[in-house]
Parts: structure tokens; C-alpha cells; sequence
């Protein structure tokens, strides 16, 4: 009996090694057809990687040209998030203070999310409106208000907010379609023409052109600056606000903002470049009181990424940027180590899944399970998608697909990530 027991035992065993042998062979021969064709035309021009692996193990089960540098666009913010988890407390800092008798002096942390369209907070404004006398400091030579290789054209677009310490309102004048035409900030009332032009801002000056016939909410980045942020302060609290060169640096105290995660998944959900690129600098601000994006990438690739293989040509927070060069096996790696690092509901929860939700909205119709987890990056010629795969027999993925330099249309490059990907969450 005992016996019979073991060789039905073993028999099992022998099914089961080759069953998963099966699959996975299934699974890795889907994945190396998806790799041949980019080698045939119309992609043979162009350039693709490929990296997949298992999450729990770290097994690398397919790597196309994952050693290769690749311009990222957006999944950069995926170490924007790398950045923000290992820097950035439980609750953003919205504000750095000093009391000095009945005056309090301020200066900000690179905090977004103060009186934002979407996330309206109004922490440091009821913080300001208990104190007698203000004093604000807004002195940061290392902030440039763009990042570098970011394209000069783009000023006057939604996706291109300058960056700075203290920004209010989104760093976006924004214009809602009723009756009254709503404005925010309204300190820009009177900076309103409404007449047709080709850009939607002066390059160099706050003046802004609308159609009359608008009828959608239009969002416009302002040129930001000490005095402005003087005046729109002022406006809000109904109170002077001075200014100051300097800000002491003893008995400085934090005001805590929002949940750091809630603006983290904000960046990730909608491709938030403004939101992506202050993160880095409310990260840095726990460095040093310069505050400084590049500072805080030096220390991550220094301290966190210091054994990568090959380190990424890492220059801003969004991945606006063509600067950016990063390779799909140091993009997996990162992902697993917020695999290892993080609750994976908490982690799950903070990447786009494949519904109407978040950025990848190629497959708005899909109705199936939530099985992939990822974030896109898209610019002219670029598509990648990179994160997290849960298939069908209950296994995470980590993979890595990107793809620069192409010429044809970006949905015939989403159609193949789609078949492959629906393809390893059936077989794998």
C-alpha cells in the first residue's frame, strides 16, 4: 500500500513538473514570437526590449535587449515613486517654519498639492490664517522652473507646469466653462483676453488667450515667481505678506500635508509631470535646505541603486525629458524591489490597472479581470509599459516593454503589449 502510495505520489509529481514545463514553455514561446516580430517590418527599423520575471523569485524569464538604454518618457515616475517611498515620510512636509515673536517665517518644501484643482488643500492656508504676521522666503537658485531637455514650445501646454518651492494653485491659471466663467487663481482677471491666438500664454509675460466659445476646463502654467506667490497669498488670506532673503535656520518646525501616497498615485494615475517633478524636490527638502531634484536622484542611484548594472542616465522626475536614458532590466529591478519593500495591495493600488482607470487607455473596453498593473510612458516615436502581471494561475509578473525610434502608428505597438501580456496571463 504504501508503496502504490509513493508511485502514484511520484507520478503526480512527474505530471505536475511537466505540466508547469508545458506552461511555461507556452508562455516563453509566446513571448519569443512577440520578440521576433519586432525584428521583422514594420518594427525592424526601430528598437525593443524586453524584460519579464518572476516577482516572488526574480527568475528572469525573457530579456530582449534588456541591457540596452532606451529614452523612458513616463516610466521614469516609477522611480519618481522608487524616490518618494524611501525619502518621503507617511505625510507629505507642506511647510518649513520659524516662530519669531509674533511673526512667523516660511518657506516652502516643493509641497503641490496647496489649493491644487484637484486636490483643494488647504493645510497651509488655515496654517497662515491663525498667524499675526507672515514672513515668506522663497529663495532657491538650484530650482530651475524647467527640467532639463524639456522642449521650450511646451510652455503655454497643461502637461508643463513650472516647477518651484512654493507652488499654489498647480502652478496653473484654470478656467472653468460656466456661466460666470470661473478663474483661479483670480489674481489673473484682468490677464484674460479672449480672443483666438496660437498660444495660449505670452512666453514671457502672465497673459493669457481664450476662445469665447470654450467649453471645456482649460488648465494654463503661469510664470511663477516670489512676488507672485506674495500676491496670491495675500489675496487668500486677506493679509500683508512680507518677503525676506533669508530664513534662520534654528528651531525650524514641519507642517505636515496630505498623505504622501495620495499624491504619488495622483502622478501615477494621470501621468501628473507637475506633481512628479515636485515630489522630487519635497524629497530632497529631507537632505539638505537646498532643495534640489537633481540632489535627490544623485542620493537614490548613490544609496538605494548603488548596485544597479546599469545605471540610468536619470535627469528629471516626469520623464519629460529626452535626456533620460534607462534600461528595461534597471526599470525591473526597481519594480522588484517595490515588490520585496512593499505591501502589495498598498503597491497595486498606487499603479494604473487595466480598466478605465489611469493612463492606459488603449483598452478602455476591456471588461475581463484586473490583471495588469503598469505605467505607460509615451512620447513622440516612444511607448513603454512597465509593472506588474497577475495571471490567470495566481503568479506576478514583472515586465519591461520598450520601445523607441518607430514610425509607425503607437497603436500597432499597444496592440502587440496587449496580445503578448493577454497572452502570459492565460498561459504562464
Amino acid at each position: 500500500m504504501q508503496k502504490d502510495y509513493k508511485i502514484q505520489f511520484n507520478t503526480l509529481k512527474i505530471s505536475s513538473i511537466l505540466l508547469y514545463f508545458l506552461v511555461v514553455g507556452c508562455a516563453t514561446s509566446r513571448l519569443s514570437k512577440f520578440s521576433d516580430k519586432f525584428e521583422k517590418p514594420p518594427y525592424d527599423t526601430s528598437f525593443h526590449g524586453l524584460v519579464v520575471m518572476e516577482a516572488s523569485s526574480g527568475k528572469v524569464l525573457h530579456n530582449t535587449n534588456g541591457d540596452k538604454y532606451f529614452i523612458p518618457a513616463s516610466n521614469v515616475k516609477i522611480f519618481t515613486l522608487f524616490a518618494s517611498k524611501k525619502m518621503l515620510p507617511q505625510k507629505a512636509p507642506a511647510l518649513e517654519y520659524v516662530f519669531d515673536k509674533d511673526t512667523v517665517l516660511i518657506k516652502g518644501t516643493g509641497y503641490p498639492a496647496t489649493l491644487h484643482p484637484y486636490f483643494k488643500d488647504s493645510t497651509v492656508i488655515s496654517f497662515l490664517k491663525k498667524q499675526k504676521n507672515i514672513t515668506f522666503y522663497e529663495k532657491n537658485d538650484e530650482v530651475k522652473r524647467f527640467g532639463p531637455g524639456w522642449a521650450w514650445e511646451d510652455y503655454d501646454t497643461y502637461f508643463s507646469p513650472e516647477i518651484n518651492t512654493f507652488p499654489l494653485y498647480g502652478n496653473v491659471l484654470t478656467i472653468y466653462p460656466d456661466i460666470n466663467s470661473e478663474v483661479f487663481p483670480n489674481v489673473f482677471l484682468d490677464s484674460i483676453h479672449f480672443q483666438k491666438k496660437s498660444v495660449r500664454r505670452d512666453e514671457r509675460t502672465n497673459q493669457f488667450y481664450v476662445k469665447r466659445s470654450q467649453i471645456d476646463t482649460l488648465t494654463i502654467p503661469f510664470i511663477t515667481s516670489p512676488s507672485l506667490s506674495q500676491k496670491m497669498l495675500e489675496s487668500t488670506l486677506n493679509k500683508k505678506i512680507s518677503l525676506s532673503e533669508k530664513f534662520p535656520d534654528i528651531n525650524k518646525q514641519t507642517l505636515l500635508g496630505l498623505e504622501t501616497d495620495s499624491i504619488v498615485k495622483r502622478m501615477m494615475y494621470r501621468s501628473d509631470n507637475f506633481l512628479a517633478e515636485q515630489l522630487l524636490l519635497m524629497a530632497s527638502s529631507k537632505l539638505s535646505d537646498t532643495l534640489s531634484a537633481t540632489k535627490a536622484i544623485a542620493h537614490i542611484l548613490e544609496n538605494e541603486l548603488m548596485d544597479l548594472e546599469n545605471p540610468p542616465r536619470w535627469v528629471d522626475g516626469s520623464g519629460l525629458s529626452r535626456y533620460n536614458l534607462f534600461t528595461p532590466e534597471s526599470i525591473t529591478y526597481v519594480l522588484k524591489r517595490l515588490y520585496d519593500e512593499v505591501p502589495h495591495e498598498e503597491l497595486f493600488s498606487l499603479f494604473p490597472s487595466w480598466d478605465r482607470n489611469g493612463t492606459i487607455e488603449v483598452w478602455n473596453n476591456y471588461k475581463g479581470p484586473r490583471y495588469i498593473f503598469a505605467k505607460s510612458g509615451a512620447m513622440g516615436n516612444t511607448y513603454n509599459l512597465s509593472g506588474y502581471l497577475k495571471t490567470k494561475s495566481g503568479k506576478t509578473l514583472i515586465f519591461s516593454c520598450m520601445n523607441n525610434h518607430f514610425r509607425i502608428p503607437t497603436q500597432a505597438v499597444r496592440d502587440e503589449i496587449e496580445f503578448m501580456l493577454k497572452s502570459l496571463w492565460a498561459k504562464y
